[in-house]
């Protein structure tokens, strides 16, 4: 069953894992700023001390946002609420980082639990004598969270496989990247993840990924509110000690390559190459944001 590409149909939902805040931070902030580097060798404070200097109980969001913007645009002492990280840090230096990913970061922040140094809580309330409270607010990774996890790292391993083979190789070759290479590459995130995770269809490809009657339904359901052009979030649920998520898998122009309409999208070598390889295909006929199938996947609660 093909992957929608590598577009963020996933990531329509913004939670703690998928967060563009949460990226930006990481790729940019993390050189200085890294919740894992030790105490002793740090070169900056952790990202969760300049939210607790730059939050208290009264401060809002776009206040929050604006405060850190506000230094980061043009630092200086007078501009700091961290006088103590620029006494022992040095005042950090300009560097021209877009306002834009500047707020996205200061969201999370002040939305999210962020990663934190098991030290910083205690040494926050010992530095400041107890005159600045420890603050890393915020919603933490659920169950439907969790699941999204899974989800998007698995399409993406999949997605960076498949972009690569098309790119050097073709759509001819994708179809057969997609026989040997899907399942695999599935079942190897799914080791790693230690949980179960199929991508399954009311039309599928190969005959192993149909849905179940039960699958079906949330296939239905996802298909009528994305028809509408409605806001949807997975469908979760705890059986027992065991968690299942669901979520769909949508078209984009590069799907219709492989599942759009025949001899109009899907060139006749890949066609034939699609028939030898799944004489039962079902798989074709679809349009952009068509809901391809979903993601199932099932883990420990």
């Amino acid at each position: 069953m093909s992957q929608s590409g590598v577009t963020p149909e996933l990531d329509k939902i913004t939670t703690a894992v998928n967060h563009p805040g949460k990226k930006l931070m990481e790729s940019k902030c993390y050189a200085c700023h890294n919740p894992s580097t030790g105490h002793e060798g740090r070169i900056a404070p952790p990202m969760v001390a300049v939210k607790s200097h730059y939050m208290n109980d009264e401060t809002t969001k776009e206040e929050f946002i604006a405060g850190v913007w506000n230094f980061v645009q043009k630092p200086s002492k007078e501009s700091s609420k961290m006088r103590g990280a620029v006494k022992r840090f040095g005042l950090m230096p300009y560097q021209p980082f877009p306002q834009e990913e500047i707020e996205l970061i200061a969201d999370y922040m002040y939305d999210y639990k962020i990663d934190e140094p098991a030290w910083f809580k205690e040494h926050i309330e010992e530095e400041s004598k107890g005159k600045m409270q420890y603050r890393n607010d915020g919603k933490t990774e659920d169950k439907a969270d969790i699941g999204l996890r899974y989800a998007l790292q698995t399409k993406q391993e999949l997605g960076k496989n498949l972009m690569g083979t098309i790119q050097k190789k073709g759509t001819l070759e994708a179809i057969s990247f997609c026989n040997k290479k899907a399942y695999p590459i599935t079942d190897s995130m799914a080791v790693v993840q230690n949980a179960r995770i199929r991508r399954v269809s009311d039309k599928p490809r190969n005959p192993a990924n149909q849905a179940s009657q039960k699958e079906l339904s949330i296939i239905t359901h996802f298909k009528k509110v994305i028809a509408s052009d409605e806001d949807y979030e997975p469908v979760t649920e705890i059986v027992d000690d065991k968690v299942n998520f669901y979520y769909p898998i949508t078209t984009n122009a590069m799907c219709l390559q492989c599942h759009g309409t025949p001899t109009i999208d899907i060139e006749p070598a890949v066609l034939s190459s699609i028939k030898n390889l799944y004489p039962t295909d079902k798989a074709v006929g679809y349009n952009v944001n068509e809901v391809r199938g979903i993601w199932s996947i099932s883990y420990e609660n």
